[in-house]
């Protein structure tokens, strides 16, 4: 590979490594290698996530003290963190972390790395150095949201492997296959939202712009299934990604494939549209 400098716009040089383009997906497993150190940041702070809340499970079903200190909070609260399902451990869970902490953890993964796949890389000047050794513009944004998809999976994957290690200490009790379905659905909702970063930032080049849409799609999905579930107006939460992927509580279920086609059906719409705008607008001139 050759090396080469492009400046970032605070006028520094950071160097850049072109792709190898007769490697197969060369984007991918660049992007893959100058994100990991990163990326393994992400895994602790997955874990270190899970390990906040899994363990105290036993505590809080110890007595009855704590189901009566639940029990004291407004109905609609109730609802809205699943404070009702606190007694079971696939319900504490889904509540503390796959409904709250990793979603949070994985929007915000996801709108990062969404934003940084090619608004972030136009803006530091590195997409042109890019483009100009041998590679399609499709051939960027696709391998660039390849690469956001896998790493979703690994992060994925990893705070899995942490909650399965931690069920017979933390007696969870927890479904393996339910595991994976919910593992799965986060992913896929954190996938759509990245894509919405990624498309935004194929649109404008920016990648403020591209973090505020991806944010604002996390942001509402969270909105629709609230106001859903603690003001009873259904229709709303069937329009929310949130309730896409929990709303069948596939901890305790499995694989809900009808909300999985609606994720993943929404990012493949979302990268085939980011697909066709950036092959044809002017790169670095917005």
């Amino acid at each position: 590979m050759s090396e080469a400098t492009a400046s970032s716009r605070g006028g520094s040089t950071v160097p850049r490594t072109a792709p190898a383009t007769n490697a197969r997906l060369p984007l991918f497993t660049q992007e893959l290698r100058r994100s990991r150190r990163g990326h393994i940041g992400w895994v602790i702070g997955n874990a270190a996530a899970i390990l906040l809340y899994l363990p105290f499970f036993p505590s809080i079903t110890a007595g009855p003290d704590m189901a009566e200190y639940f029990n004291a909070f407004p109905p609609e609260v109730t609802v809205l963190f699943g404070l009702d399902q606190m007694a079971t451990g696939a319900g504490y869970t889904q509540a503390t972390y796959f409904a709250l902490t990793g979603l949070l953890l994985f929007a915000i993964a996801a709108v990062s790395w969404g934003a940084r796949a090619i608004a972030g890389d136009e803006e530091d000047g590195g997409l042109e150095l890019t483009l100009a050794h041998g590679v399609t513009r499709a051939q960027v944004v696709v391998e660039r949201a390849l690469a956001l998809a896998a790493r979703l999976v690994l992060l994925a994957l990893s705070g899995a492997l942490v909650i399965a290690a931690l069920d017979d200490v933390s007696r969870l009790s927890l479904d393996r296959v339910g595991l994976a379905a919910a593992s799965t659905a986060l992913v896929g909702l954190a996938l759509l939202i990245g894509m919405a970063a990624l498309f935004a930032g194929a649109v404008s080049g920016r990648r403020s712009s591209a973090t505020a849409v991806g944010a604002g799609v996390a942001v509402l999905a969270y909105i629709l299934d609230a106001v859903s579930r603690t003001a009873g107006v259904q229709w709303l939460g069937a329009l929310s990604p949130v309730r896409w992927a929990f709303g069948a509580d596939p901890l305790t279920t499995g694989f809900d494939w009808g909300g999985l086609a609606l994720l993943l059906g929404g990012a493949v719409l979302l990268l085939a549209a980011a697909t066709f705008v950036f092959g044809r607008r002017d790169v670095g001139t917005q």
